[in-house]
């Protein structure tokens, strides 16, 4: 039933309680923490629907991280991160027409992300004209003429940018993609570019593909998981189930993390009695809190003992005749790692030698070995240099393309993956764009376009006019939160397209329209029948996904429905693609992405088998590399560590346990210890002894770069928490106003969020 301003819980300094933090995940928390919020704001016979079709194979995919299913489901395969998200889509609270009359956007900016996020879901286009400060309500004609007549009139396709948001449908995402590059520009960033973009950088230019090269029943099959830069507890929870089924077959698990996180530490599976009223499973036969932006230098001290194992050991110890037969590059490795000194890589990491060395040993034990990690590596300058540091480990022992070893990015949004295989990039290759102007009848453009980094520079500049978003909160997503709304504010249209309201409907281009869509969870009625959609998880296996609950609203269109709208209305008859046709059913979408994305011939008939179907994947299937010589490429990366001036810490970001990427579902960080609030800055005991500081005081963080341009976050609580030395934390995405534009991954171009030279100074808010 319609709501109007639901009472919603504020944030507030004075409240905020500071504990100890958790050493273990999961437990009766986690399954009071998923069903209560469901029960409280879905009734428990939407709850049912909804939670129990959620990751089957006959229900809907999870919206939020991309963790793989097993082949044997369970009744309940969610965590807790994945019902708090369908509880804040299936939602029945909508935001009634009244609220946009009722609401200036300019008193919309200043309210917090949870509070926008908890109006409702969104049910009806609505409209800001150029010079007011209003949405008003309009109909789908009218909000689709606008868009159309802006796009038509621009002077070059190239001056609108199309966003994507991970959580597109791979129908969606190949008629959006098709959509831009048939109105003529190849400006497609997307979220992938802020997060794993360094992954497909680093493995695309090493072993062919920038996709994991692993299965899920992998995991149970390794004899080492070694987990960098990740918080499984937090962000997916359900791997610590694949990590206790390793762990009891044997495994040997490693965290590599400057915090420690309970979910790499114990399990509590609730799914088990031992879970329960027991101890869980212990995780973590070693953790490594290494020091912000160390990971590339531990990984070259660990290949250079190993090739030093090897050297005192002739034969042993390298798979020589996988390095033979399948690599490249082995020699000039070899020479570049005898001249690491030790003493560096010490002062980079932050840990002693005889820790690495243990790890070393476990390596060099194990013959089956899984390197797993996500942005904690990724969004680093050297974010790049480091993953294909990860690839020339797994490579000198043959840790590629066999049971139980290999490389396992874990995409951190749901179908981010699936998106790219269907063309949602700036740099599509020759070969796709080839096949897709075939199939449609037209001549896709071929200069690459901008991405997320890249359309912010030009939004400003003004080279960007209209920008298009597919879903996502890009204004809070991506970097220099500043210069970003300026950015946005200087483009003469933005459009939104989204399930609730966030922070950038609320930081416009002069004139903004907010188009609403269906959700994942909602059932998907055409003129066909019924429909259901498709993704791709983090290791390749596309499945199908089709919503279990009627949707909150008449009025709603699915997001295939508006890109093919938007698409009849923008470029009309420029290709032979019948955009009425596919809005009417999915199967006829489906048919052309056959005969267009590689690996995904017979389409319609391998998503209706069960489970769906797994993509190729050469280095897994094969040990077979696209790469230009044909062989998997040992590199020489040289090292460079962050160093910080006296008297400043090394900043990460993180998610708190109460919220997925932008999407803030609450104020506690139960795993951390933090309760009502989240204007905190982790930092460790020596450090803040050191500054000159006190536990619980309040303090400005000024991000330190030579641009001269003030960055800073007022008033945080600092909280003294057992980091790494010299390196603190706060929360995503506040602290985006921290990094600067031009912060980047060398390579990927992906903001440099977990490495932000701060100087913490008392407070003067």
């Amino acid at each position: 039933m319609p709501r109007k301003n639901p009472r919603v819980e504020k944030a507030d300094e004075k409240d905020l309680e500071v504990g100890k933090p958790k050493e273990w995940a999961a437990g009766i928390p986690g399954v009071y923490h998923s069903i209560q919020p469901a029960l409280k704001h879905m009734g428990v016979g939407r709850t049912g629907k909804t939670l129990l079709g959620l990751n089957q194979k006959d229900g809907f995919d999870c919206m939020s991280c991309a963790w793989p299913d097993p082949g044997d489901r369970k009744t309940f395969e969610f965590c807790e991160q994945g019902a708090k998200a369908v509880t804040w889509e299936a939602t029945p609270v909508v935001i009634a027409s009244e609220f946009w009359a009722e609401h200036l956007v300019s008193e919309l900016r200043q309210q917090p992300e949870y509070w926008l996020g908890m109006q409702g879901r969104l049910t009806e286009p609505v409209y800001k004209p150029a010079g007011e400060d209003y949405y008003r309500p309009v109909s789908w004609d009218e909000a689709f003429g606008i868009v159309g007549g802006k796009l038509k009139g621009l002077s070059s396709p190239d001056e609108a940018a199309f966003y994507t948001s991970g959580r597109t449908s791979n129908e969606a995402a190949f008629l959006y993609q098709l959509f831009v590059r048939a109105y003529g520009t190849n400006n497609l960033p997307d979220c992938s570019n802020m997060c794993h973009e360094s992954s497909g950088w680093a493995m695309g230019q090493t072993i062919g593909i920038g996709k994991a090269t692993i299965s899920y029943d992998d995991f149970a099959k390794a004899q080492l998981i070694i987990i960098m830069g990740q918080n499984p507890g937090s962000n997916h929870p359900r791997m610590l189930t694949a990590l206790e089924e390793a762990k009891k077959a044997g495994c040997e698990i490693v965290g590599v993390n400057p915090l420690p996180e309970a979910g790499l530490m114990r399990y509590k599976n609730p799914q088990k009695v031992s879970g329960i009223v027991g101890r869980g499973t212990e995780l973590a036969d070693q953790y490594l809190q290494i020091r912000v932006g160390g990971d590339m230098a531990l990984l070259q001290a660990l290949s250079k003992r190993v090739l030093e194992a090897e050297a005192k050991n002739p034969g042993t110890v390298l798979d020589s005749q996988f390095l033979a037969e399948h690599c490249q590059g082995l020699e000039e490795l070899k020479a570049h790692l005898e001249e690491l000194d030790e003493e560096t890589v010490l002062q980079a990491t932050g840990l002693r030698s005889d820790e690495i060395d243990e790890l070393a040993a476990r390596y060099l034990k194990a013959e089956r070995v899984i390197i797993t990690w996500a942005m904690g590596i990724t969004q680093h300058k050297k974010g790049v240099a480091t993953i294909k540091e990860i690839i020339n480990l797994l490579l000198l022992r043959g840790n590629m393309g066999k049971p139980g070893a290999g490389a396992s990015p874990i995409r951190g949004h749901s179908n981010v993956q699936g998106d790219r295989t269907m063309g949602i990039w700036e740099r599509m290759p020759p070969a796709f764009l080839d096949a897709l102007g075939k199939e449609f009848d037209f001549d896709p453009p071929r200069e690459p376009g901008a991405d997320s980094v890249d359309t912010i520079r030009k939004m400003r500049d003004g080279g960007i006019k209209v920008f298009v978003a597919l879903g996502g909160n890009f204004v809070s997503a991506i970097s220099d939160t500043h210069a970003a709304e300026a950015a946005m504010e200087n483009t003469d249209l933005s459009v939104q397209i989204s399930t609730k309201l966030n922070r950038s409907h609320t930081v416009t281009g002069r004139a903004a329209l907010i188009l609403p869509t269906m959700g994942r969870t909602e059932i998907d009625m055409q003129a066909s029948g019924p429909q259901f959609v498709s993704v791709e998880d983090t290791v390749c296996a596309v499945h199908a996904s089709e919503g279990r609950v009627r949707p909150v609203a008449p009025n709603l269109l699915s997001e295939v429905a508006i890109v093919c709208r938007l698409a009849r209305e923008t470029v009309g008859g420029k290709t032979s693609a019948d955009w009425s046709g596919f809005e009417k059913n999915y199967d006829l979408v489906r048919e052309h992405i056959s005969h267009v994305v590689a690996g995904c011939e017979n389409y319609n008939d391998r998503i209706r088998q069960e489970g769906g179907f797994v993509l190729p994947n050469g280095p897994r299937d094969s040990r077979t590399f696209n790469t230009p010589t044909g062989k998997a490429m040992l590199t020489v990366n040289h090292l460079e560590h962050m160093e910080r001036p006296p008297g400043t810490l090394i900043l990460q970001s993180v998610r708190s346990h109460d919220q997925f990427n932008t999407t803030i579902y609450g104020y506690n960080d139960r795993y951390r210890g933090i309760k009502k609030g989240r204007d905190v800055v982790f930092v460790s005991p020596e450090d803040i002894a050191e500054l000159g500081l006190s536990d619980g005081q309040f303090v400005d963080l000024h991000g330190v770069y030579e641009d001269n341009v003030e960055r800073v976050m007022r008033k945080l609580r600092v909280v003294s928490y057992p980091t790494a030395s010299g390196c603190a934390a706060t929360y995503y995405p506040e602290s985006n106003v921290l990094v600067p534009l031009d912060s980047v991954a060398e390579g990927s171009n992906t903001p440099a969020s977990k490495a932000v030279i701060v100087r913490l100074e008392p407070s003067t808010a």
